[in-house]
């Protein structure tokens, strides 16, 4: 049965006492330990991650539109503010290129900033500080300036939100040498990753996602330690599968655990990777596994020309694990055009479980089993 205590979600499960006839007090504190599972929303895991920086070095501060006095939009910097106070967790006027240029700077002279998008879309007003201010300083200082920054908020679709709101900057930011491009999955991702982003010297693109800081997630006990890290640039084996590799990030991956879960009552097992980091990329993760199942399907919610399945892809080919290949490596993305408003569009527009499945059995040739219950509608399957 589900407790609800502070901003996690406590999951106890006890054995019947019956089967253990009397048990004594410390028995059974001892079985509660055992059979406790801590869970927490992405959103306070990220809130938990910069709480922790904060405390541990002073150099590390916040700073974005509305992320003290009101604890952020979307309530990641909760607490933040009444804990560290006005010099540490400061509110910005709607400026994008004024404060992602103050963080710059800040970055430069010693400190390490933490600087807060409402929504990357936003970040649009500052890519000139994040491409030629942060990303090209240190390269162009002939590594004696670090820009130790990190950009963080929501990316990609959310709901209702329409096209100028709407979109995935995976591809942009990874296009660009000099930024790590972080895009956490679930709650010890973000904790982890954001760790690690914080205390890295290269500026660091945290690419969160809207729909999943409400999220709950388990989280292992070595989580929850205070020195807990997810290095950059390792992806995960979210799931072991021998047929076809599904290679996602962000919201994504649970699309593909869903579909992994239905498509394994038909036989087929699917090996689900989490990428966790866009850049750099783990093809050696992704190489192994195409080299296992022999077939691979990339899936992301940004548009297919020059995305990450499209590099993912390049990558195969042009590597070891091209000649293990024994059909063409598949793509599903959201579709090529700017986000519809109307919902039933929206939800055409971004890949579904659906698709996913279509994909993997069209990559395995096993698609005439699905043709006539599968309504593919306009989702595209890039191939």
């Amino acid at each position: 049965m589900p407790h609800h205590h502070a901003n996690k979600i406590i999951r106890i499960s006890l054995p019947q006492p019956q089967l253990y006839g009397l048990l004594t007090l410390n028995y059974y504190l001892f079985i509660l330990n055992t059979y406790i599972n801590v869970y927490m929303m992405v959103r306070d895991a990220l809130n938990q991650a910069m709480d922790e920086e904060l405390e541990r070095d002073e150099r590390v501060f916040l700073l974005g539109e509305e992320v003290a006095q009101y604890d952020g939009a979307y309530k990641v910097s909760r607490g933040l503010w009444k804990k560290y106070g006005d010099k540490r967790i400061i509110d910005t006027p709607i400026t994008e290129m004024g404060f992602a240029g103050i963080a710059v700077g800040a970055a430069m002279a010693g400190l390490r900033p933490i600087c807060e998008f409402m929504t990357f879309n936003f970040s649009m007003q500052a890519i000139d500080q994040i491409i030629n201010s942060a990303a090209k300083t240190y390269y162009m200082s002939a590594g004696f300036q670090a820009v130790p920054i990190v950009f963080r908020g929501p990316n990609g679709a959310s709901a209702g939100v329409a096209a100028q709101h709407s979109q995935c900057f995976a591809a942009w930011y990874a296009h660009c040498p000099g930024l790590k491009v972080v895009s956490p999955w679930n709650a010890e991702d973000a904790k982890g990753l954001l760790k690690s982003a914080i205390r890295d010297d290269n500026p660091v693109v945290f690419l969160e996602n809207e729909l999943m800081y409400g999220v709950p997630f388990e989280m292992s006990e070595e989580s929850q330690s205070k020195d807990f890290t997810i290095p950059i640039g390792k992806a995960k084996v979210e799931r072991q599968g021998t047929h076809v590799s599904l290679v996602s990030h962000s919201r994504y991956v649970s699309h593909c655990l869903d579909a992994a879960v239905v498509l394994a009552k038909e036989g087929i097992e699917c090996e689900v990777i989490n990428l966790r980091t866009i850049r750099p990329l783990d093809v050696e993760c992704i190489e192994t596994s195409v080299m296992k199942t022999n077939h691979l399907v990339t899936v992301e919610g940004g548009w297919p020309q020059f995305g990450v399945g499209a590099e993912i892809c390049a990558r195969i080919m042009e590597g070891p694990a091209f000649n293990y290949l024994d059909a063409p490596a598949t793509r599903v993305t959201g579709v090529d055009i700017p986000m519809p408003y109307a919902k039933i569009l929206e939800d055409n527009s971004l890949p579904q479980i659906k698709d996913i499945i279509f994909s993997v059995k069209k990559t395995l040739n096993r698609t005439h089993t699905v043709r006539s219950s599968c309504r593919l509608c306009k989702s595209v399957l890039q191939t």
